[in-house]
């Protein structure tokens, strides 16, 4: 895997947290709930899940993200494999990954299954089609030749990391959404959801997790 790797601190030893945003990877509450409720709620999943799903992610951080959707492909028992590319411009190491991943016990039959291939940037399995793209999403994203049928938008909060949130991107994100795909994220910032509708989405604000008051979801029109 190429790409600079980030400087990480660690609370309660399972937490990574990013020196440079000064900004967990996932939520110190429930970084498992956290995804099941932004990214597979917000996204209509698994409900939507069908043969040849795509999905695309700006961020990929510990991968809790792919482990969580992947745990839930396998219970929806879809035909074939799930399609899964992230974005990402500073990739956690393998190991830090699977420190990370390895505070989900609830999630151990899949990232067993996940362990010996993080830190690589492309693998398959049975039921997974997975490619980490590293660089600046901004110039990755154009030039991705795939079309997501859902969105995970987690890139670190839009005050300290606003490049993966810019309205440019977002509409980049947008040219390579189906018609009838959707985004989430955590933020409800008001710039980030101005964006995505400047992209063309159809945006709405939902009850966020935890603490948090909001999220956004976002549909393209069919």
């Amino acid at each position: 895997m190429s790409g600079q790797r980030p400087e990480l601190e660690w609370r309660d030893a399972s937490v990574p947290v990013s020196v440079r945003f000064d900004d967990p990877y996932f939520s110190l509450e429930n970084g498992l709930a956290e995804t099941q409720h932004v990214f597979l709620a917000g996204n209509d999943l698994p409900e939507r899940f069908a043969p040849g799903f795509q999905i695309a992610e700006l961020g990929f951080g510990t991968g809790l993200n792919l482990a969580t959707v992947l745990d839930a492909w396998r219970a929806a028992g879809i035909a074939g494999p799930l399609h899964f590319t992230s974005f990402e411009a500073f990739p956690m190491s393998g190991p830090d990954m699977v420190r990370a991943l390895s505070a989900f016990p609830e999630l151990e039959a899949t990232t067993r299954d996940l362990f010996p291939h993080l830190g690589a940037m492309a693998f398959e399995l049975p039921d997974l089609v997975f490619r980490l793209v590293v660089g600046d999403a901004r110039e990755t994203v154009p030039a991705w030749d795939g079309l997501a049928d859902a969105w995970f938008l987690d890139g670190f909060a839009p005050a300290r990391n606003p490049e993966l949130w810019e309205e440019g991107l977002l509409r980049d994100v947008a040219r390579h959404t189906a018609p009838g795909g959707t985004a989430a994220t955590y933020t409800a910032a008001g710039f980030v959801r101005r964006g995505l509708a400047s992209a063309g989405f159809e945006v709405e604000r939902a009850p966020g997790f935890g603490r948090k008051r909001h999220m956004t979801t976002a549909r393209k029109p069919a």
